[in-house]
This record gives structure tokens, C-alpha cells and sequence, in this order.
């Protein structure tokens, strides 16, 4: 009722307040990966993206709000602080499994959420939002951004891949994608996959699948990330200068990651 009854000049102060929240942290690089509850290694993912962020120099932090993540602590009821967990030098990690829900504001929106994690890790050079395409949209209203679709080689995780790609192109107007794609070693189905996703994409969305990465769910956690995944992500951080690279064995520290989801 008090929205209804406010002057019309609050309007001029919101859209103000929004400008401001928009280009306020331009330094703080946003990489959305969208769940896929039919992925069942999907910590594994969210551990080589942090793993290969880390590799670029990055201090990251990780919010895992997907649908199969570990729900965030008690404490987030009060503060968010407390729930933030430094696994290493270079990344930061909060469990968030329905934390963008309690942030979504009469417009709809849950972008304050992500003001109040960039204020709680003003350090942080890039978030790794781990989350459905829904809640994406809620938490990233009004940015420009290449959302990172997870798959596997599973019917279902393909066909979820694809609603989420056409999700966020209706509600964000986001037309241009990567894709993460988890399946065994030398499986034949991957790059066929790969190739109909773009495909449809592109006939029936209009949008376009950039590029793509394979991990192999099985590989060790101690090995570094591969030249596809480090490129992909390379891709999303060199326009806003990411730090200077480091070794691998300096970056490790993202497989602390798994036990937080086990």
C-alpha cells in the first residue's frame, strides 16, 4: 500500500538508486553459471570454474545457490557475514541453496543481495553466481552479462540447459551464452550435444552459444583446470583486468569446495 500511495517523485530516486547499484561496482566481475538439477557433478563445476578464476589471478567469491546446493547457514537469518567461508587466498565461498528468494524486492529483484556480498567482500574481484536461471534473473536485473550454461550428456540435463537458455533470454534479454559441459572422458555424445544446443539456440532463440568447456567429472581435483576451461573463463574477466596469473599448485584451494557440498 505504500508504494500506491508514494509521491510521484520516490519514482526519480528509485531508478536513481538503481543507476547507482548498477555501475557502482564496475571493477567486480559477475559470472553467472546456471544450475541444472539433472547434472549430478555440479559441485564439480562450480569447483573448476573457482579453480581456473583462481588461476587468473581472481579472488573470487562463490555464491552456490543451485538447486541441489547446501542451504546456507542459520546465521544467514541475521547476517550473511558469519556464513562466509575463506578456503583460500584467492576464494571465498557461501552455501546459498533459496538465499536469492529472501532478497527479491516488490519489483521483483533480488540484485540488493549481491550489494551486501560485494559490501561483506569488498576484495572480491569477481562473483561466481552458482544458481537457477530464475534466481539469475532476479539477482542480475539490468546487466550485461554471458551466463555460463551447464549440461551433460544426459537427455534431460540437455533439455534443461535449453529452457534455461530461453529463460533467460525472455526475462533478461541475454543472448549470448558459454557452455559447461560434464560427461566421462572421450564420450561421443559431447560434441554432438554441443553442436544441436548451438543449433537451436540460435534458429529458435536468437542467441548465440560463444563457446564451450569439458570437464570430465572424474578427473582428480588436484589436476588443473583444462585450456578450454581456462580460456572460457579468461574470456569473462580480461576485459576488466584481472590480476596476474598464478601457478596451480598456488591457485588450489577450490576443492575445499566438494566438502562443503557433501
Amino acid at each position: 500500500m505504500k508504494d500506491l500511495l508514494d509521491s510521484p517523485g520516490s519514482w526519480t530516486v528509485d531508478q536513481a538508486d538503481g543507476l547507482r547499484r548498477l555501475f557502482a561496482r564496475t571493477g567486480c566481475t559477475i559470472v553467472p553459471l546456471v544450475s541444472n538439477p539433472h547434472v549430478k557433478a555440479s559441485g564439480v563445476a562450480v569447483e573448476r570454474l573457482a579453480a581456473a578464476l583462481a588461476m587468473q589471478g581472481c579472488k573470487t567469491l562463490v555464491v552456490d545457490a543451485g538447486e541441489t546446493s547446501p542451504p546456507p547457514a542459520e546465521a544467514s537469518a541475521l547476517e550473511l557475514a558469519p556464513c562466509i567461508e575463506r578456503l583460500s587466498q584467492h576464494i571465498a565461498y557461501l552455501a546459498a541453496r533459496g538465499l536469492p528468494r529472501r532478497y527479491v524486492d516488490t519489483h521483483g529483484s533480488a540484485a540488493r543481495l549481491l550489494d551486501e556480498l560485494t559490501r561483506l567482500v569488498p576484495d572480491a574481484q569477481v562473483l561466481l553466481l552458482h544458481a537457477s536461471a530464475p534466481d539469475l534473473a532476479r539477482l542480475c536485473t539490468g546487466r550485461a552479462l554471458r551466463p555460463v550454461v551447464l549440461a551433460s550428456d544426459h537427455p534431460e540435463g540437455v533439455k534443461h540447459a535449453y529452457a534455461g537458455m530461453k529463460l533467460l533470454a525472455q526475462r533478461s534479454g541475454w543472448m549470448s551464452f558459454d557452455l559447461l559441459m560434464l560427461a566421462p572422458d572421450r564420450s561421443p555424445r559431447v560434441e554432438p550435444i554441443c553442436k544441436t544446443l548451438a543449433d537451436c539456440a540460435d534458429q529458435f532463440i536468437g542467441a548465440s552459444l560463444r563457446a564451450w568447456a569439458w570437464i570430465d567429472p572424474l578427473t582428480p581435483a588436484r589436476e588443473a583446470p583444462s585450456a578450454s576451461l581456462q580460456a572460457l573463463v579468461q574470456a569473462h574477466v580480461e576485459l576488466d583486468g584481472p590480476g596476474p596469473h598464478i601457478s596451480w599448485q598456488a591457485a588450489h584451494g577450490a576443492a575445499a569446495i566438494s566438502a562443503h557440498r557433501n
